[in-house]
């Protein structure tokens, strides 16, 4: 009796914390000691767990904010701006040392001046809105109807039927150049390239979604909710589509860079956009390539698309492992 006496002195505690009754309410027995889980705190918390994300975030939030913000506060005007000094001779084709010492040192002239004497540097930022706000449109565009119609392929035969008939017949056709045939047809403006690259764009992503969408829908608890005979729509909603964010936001970061690899393309062999973007630039300064001196009005937008996509494939892909629910552990 002194030696299971000693040993319950061992817990250092009173013997009616030892011996207290045990409540039997059914509620408090089922009751379990866990920390809460907040999905998106998670996933944000895994995601700048990471330094490199957080350089890339910032790194993308300056490229937006010089994009957007930094042509509206210079009040940059497309019509006027880019032949200012057309007809000063001395103004073109100017290095950056050049074009400060001949216009002054200021933020305008770091990059020197174009074939009309416009400021490339604020050419190149004006240029980037369009690209990104072509890509962005884009890509919301084709997301949201891939997906939408992925969830459903998935879940109904009859629409499989159909619509693997219309991805067989669709997916042989080279997307370039269907998007060239449209942008052809069509003027070349900003919509009419929205146009184009979203009327089969979102066919792929549709059919990746219907992949992953079979993977899923003859689990357990999707079969209870098909007997108990929950609509469709409902548990393509609400039980398959929350498991695939991660895919989805994976799927937004190859999507994005792409569009603006499409537009910088077509800009390039002369079929892009009539609207000053960085495809139209960049095919604006080919002469300037291989011109002792110019190189600079090249290869500075050239290097600005580059950027904004790889920045964009990083955020996105980051975010995408992040949004996996395993990776929350």
């Amino acid at each position: 009796m002194n030696d299971k006496k000693n040993n319950l002195e061992e817990f250092n505690m009173s013997d009616a914390e030892l011996f207290a009754p045990v409540s039997h309410d059914e509620f408090e027995s089922e009751r379990i000691t866990a920390p809460r889980y907040s999905y998106w705190k998670s996933v944000f918390r895994v995601f700048f767990r990471k330094k490199i994300n957080i350089i890339a975030l910032a790194l993308l939030a300056f490229l937006i904010i010089f994009s957007y913000v930094y042509p509206a506060a210079i009040g940059y005007d497309v019509d006027v701006d880019p032949y200012i000094n057309l007809m000063d001779p001395e103004a073109k084709h100017l290095s950056p040392k050049a074009a400060m010492a001949k216009f002054g040192a200021n933020i305008h002239w770091i990059l020197g001046s174009g074939a009309s004497g416009e400021s490339t540097f604020d050419a190149i930022w004006y240029g980037a809105s369009i690209s990104i706000s072509l890509a962005l449109t884009c890509a919301v565009i084709n997301l949201t109807v891939g997906v939408i119609v992925g969830a459903v392929w998935g879940f109904s035969k009859k629409v499989d039927i159909f619509m693997t008939e219309v991805y067989n017949v669709i997916a042989n056709v080279p997307y370039i150049l269907l998007i060239s045939v449209i942008v052809l047809i069509m003027s070349a403006s900003f919509w009419s390239m929205v146009f184009a690259l979203t009327i089969t764009g979102w066919i792929a992503i549709a059919y990746f979604i219907r992949t992953q969408v079979i993977i899923i829908r003859d689990r357990e608890y999707n079969l209870a909710s098909r007997c108990l005979g929950t609509p469709i729509t409902r548990i393509a909603s609400k039980n398959i589509l929350p498991f695939m964010t991660s895919v989805i936001v994976t799927l937004a970061a190859t999507e994005i860079p792409s569009y603006i690899s499409y537009e910088v393309f077509l800009s390039y062999i002369g079929m892009g956009l009539k609207d000053m973007s960085l495809g139209r630039l960049i095919q604006s300064a080919q002469s300037a390539m291989l011109t002792p001196g110019w190189e600079i009005e090249f290869w500075s937008p050239v290097a600005v698309a580059s950027i904004i996509a790889v920045v964009l494939y990083i955020v996105g892909q980051n975010l995408g492992d992040a949004s996996d629910p395993r990776t929350h552990m």
